[in-house]
């Protein structure tokens, strides 16, 4: 479990990035990269990492739902995950 301090960086990263696309984007397009170097660090998109929405894990993320390995692993095999079921063969 990560710590709440990290995963709130991370967040807030998430919202910068949002929050800075447009005018990052029209400024790229422009050429204009001392404006660019003006921007906050922390709204390039280059910055963000995929973490587990429910831990904050940073390995073994996967895409597709968003969590984790092993919060994938306890949650299908729960059956909370939708259309997801365990193999068998």
């Amino acid at each position: 479990m990560a710590k709440e301090s990290v995963k709130a960086r991370e967040r807030k990263r998430e919202r910068l990035v949002s929050k800075y696309a447009a005018k990052r984007k029209a400024l790229k397009e422009a050429g204009e990269y001392e404006a660019l170097d003006k921007l906050p660090r922390n709204s390039s998109p280059v910055r963000l990492h995929n973490r587990c929405k429910l831990t904050g894990r940073p390995r073994g993320y996967i895409r597709k739902f968003g969590i984790s390995r092993n919060m994938f692993r306890a949650l299908a095999s729960d059956g909370k995950i939708p259309g997801v079921t365990k193999s068998s063969w």
